[in-house]
């Protein structure tokens, strides 16, 4: 599968986000590595949030978001594609490697090949649902020396900025 042009309108993919950042990118994309499910959050048609289980996929420059069809969370995103994924925390208090959040829109895609490149490499059950993602932040929170709060967060078009905390 190939990638498509970094930068969207609202947001960038995968691939301009690892350009821009590639060490938090690393982080980020081994938490979501680290498990299988991961937490996605959409809207309702009434605004309201919606929280459900998703599997995300690391893919030619892009994170996909693929869903069974009709589902309510790809029903929501094809209304109101604004998202927020959230990597599994896994067992315990731990966090290892931090608590990530990615958050932006998602977009459908139809294009028959893109669709048969990612069926050949997750193998699906068909129907299915595909988007791809505009990302619009990337947080990471972690504790350092058991003494301060880090949150890292990136933004397309911003410097990578880190707060501290005690």
């Amino acid at each position: 599968m190939t990638s498509g042009t970094p930068v969207n309108r609202t947001g960038v993919n995968w691939a301009g986000f690892a350009a821009a950042e590639p060490a938090l990118a690393g982080t980020v994309e081994a938490r979501f590595g680290a498990y299988t499910h991961h937490v996605l959050a959409t809207l309702r048609k009434d605004g309201s949030p919606r929280t459900t289980g998703l599997e995300v996929r690391f893919l030619g420059g892009e994170l996909w978001l693929g869903m069974m069809p009709d589902s309510l969370k790809a029903l929501d995103l094809r209304r109101d594609p604004r998202f927020a994924l959230q990597a599994n925390p896994g067992a315990g208090t731990g966090l290892g490697g931090g608590d990530v959040r990615v958050a932006g829109r998602a977009v459908e895609v139809e294009d028959p090949e893109t669709r048969a490149g990612y069926a050949e490499e997750v193998k699906p059950p068909e129907p299915f649902h595909l988007f791809r993602t505009e990302l619009a932040e990337v947080v990471r929170t972690r504790v350092e020396d058991d003494t301060y709060l880090v949150v890292e967060l990136w933004q397309p078009g911003k410097p990578l900025r880190t707060l501290k905390r005690a």
